[in-house]
């Protein structure tokens, strides 16, 4: 799994409405950890949100993973409500009229969601068990 990151001038062109979340993390201190290492790892959040609820948004293409028939792969990692959002849409694509629709692969998000998961653990050198 590759994770390369979207910046926020790209952003609004990467983010559909299939992605939907995978999980919610809360572990005491794991969000600002996480918003830490991304901000090191990344820069400056593919979007940042001005509320208390949520305060930012990083957002990867995923390569070295099928999501087919999709033709692409999105992960968004972000925080709402002092929990980690693990985000994607794996398992969904968008129909002819732009609605979101599951795939065959939809039964597979929770396996997905342990690779995305054991992923960042090594990626961000943090734990991410919850």
């Amino acid at each position: 799994m590759l994770l390369e990151f979207v910046p926020v001038e790209e952003f609004y062109f990467v983010l559909t409405l299939a992605v939907r979340t995978l999980e919610e993390l809360e572990k005491p201190g794991l969000v600002e950890q996480v918003r830490s290492r991304l901000l090191v790892e990344c820069g400056q959040p593919s979007t940042v949100a001005p509320g208390k609820q949520n305060t930012f948004n990083y957002v990867f293409h995923v390569q070295g993973i099928d999501n087919s028939p999709a033709s692409g792969l999105v992960v968004s990692i972000s925080d709402w409500q002092d929990k980690l959002r693990l985000s994607s849409d794996y398992g969904w694509t968008l129909d002819p009229e732009r609605k979101p629709i599951r795939t065959e692969k939809y039964t597979q998000r929770s396996y997905f969601a342990q690779q995305l998961r054991s992923h960042l653990q090594l990626w961000l050198q943090l734990p991410f068990n919850s």
